[in-house]
């Protein structure tokens, strides 16, 4: 019996063995080929892609307080990594949260990267590569003086959420249940920036907020008059937009976050900003 279980023991540390070494070998072919573009991605020779964030949504889209006029964040920082492996040169355009999403479908600029769900009515203009799962945050006035639990708690309070985001039809969904269920109707107030909606809960104007619940938690962080009442996870996948038509500019994007994911760079990139990484998925092109 002893000598099967010394044995045992060292078929697995063999196998222990051979599965890190498969993972240090996966580890190593992932590489980025810059060099390689215009064969990989003839589409985009010569061009400058134009990626577009409001700049207001920490983590992820930040002023730099040492360059205002530089973009930093998760998916600031994603994008420069992603599209400086896959070879092709960027510039960042600023705007309004609500306004980047048209603007991408109209081709005004080239990729929205900013904390964007996808969604399928989205995807009839847009095609998307997810990278995370995403969860909303609910946030209110120090204390929750209104004592909110759960999405079943929010019938007849006032609830801000940014304009034609997913959030926004959340708030309208659960509007509809209370109403049907005889109860008063969620007020939702639109806002065109996070910002805003941050103020509306402060003025007491609304009583609670729904965003992203990192942008969430980081506005609790950063301000000692709210505090996060309970997050809502609905397995919806945080993606970078583009416009249809761009087929090189998404199998840029996804290959090279396949590779960036793979080499640990991606990993930095969360623990940078202290995002969970647990909430990374394999890159995948979603497109309708």
């Amino acid at each position: 019996m002893q000598v099967i279980h010394k044995l045992a023991v060292r078929f697995i540390a063999a196998g222990l063995l051979f599965g890190m070494a498969l993972s240090a070998a996966h580890a190593a072919d992932a590489v980025c080929e810059p060099a390689k573009m215009a064969a990989k991605y003839p589409g985009l020779k010569g061009k400058t892609v134009k990626i577009g964030q409001d700049g207001e949504s920490p983590p992820f889209s930040m002023r730099d307080q040492k360059d205002f006029n530089h973009l930093i964040g998760l998916d600031a920082d994603m994008a420069r990594a992603v599209f400086a492996c896959a070879g092709v040169p960027v510039e960042f355009t600023t705007g309004q949260w609500s306004g980047l999403i048209p603007a991408t479908m109209a081709g005004r600029i080239d990729v929205m990267w900013d904390q964007l769900l996808y969604t399928p009515e989205r995807a009839k203009r847009m095609d998307f590569v997810a990278y995370m799962n995403s969860a909303t945050g609910i946030l209110v006035a120090k204390g929750n003086p209104k004592h909110l639990k759960s999405m079943d708690n929010l019938c007849g309070v006032r609830a801000t959420a940014a304009l034609g985001t997913t959030q926004e039809a959340m708030m309208r969904d659960a509007s509809a249940k209370c109403t049907a269920a005889g109860k008063p109707a969620v007020e939702v107030i639109t806002s065109p920036d996070i910002p805003s909606q941050l103020r509306l809960v402060q003025a007491d104007r609304a009583d609670v907020m729904a965003g992203n619940k990192f942008v969430v938690d980081a506005m609790v962080a950063a301000n000692g008059n709210v505090e996060s009442a309970f997050d809502v996870v609905t397995g919806a996948k945080l993606a970078a937009g583009a416009a249809k038509g761009n087929p090189d500019l998404v199998k840029a994007i996804h290959d090279s976050l396949d590779v960036l994911q793979r080499n640990g760079t991606i990993k930095t990139i969360y623990e940078r900003y202290h995002v969970d990484y647990g909430l990374v998925i394999k890159p995948e092109i979603l497109v309708n």
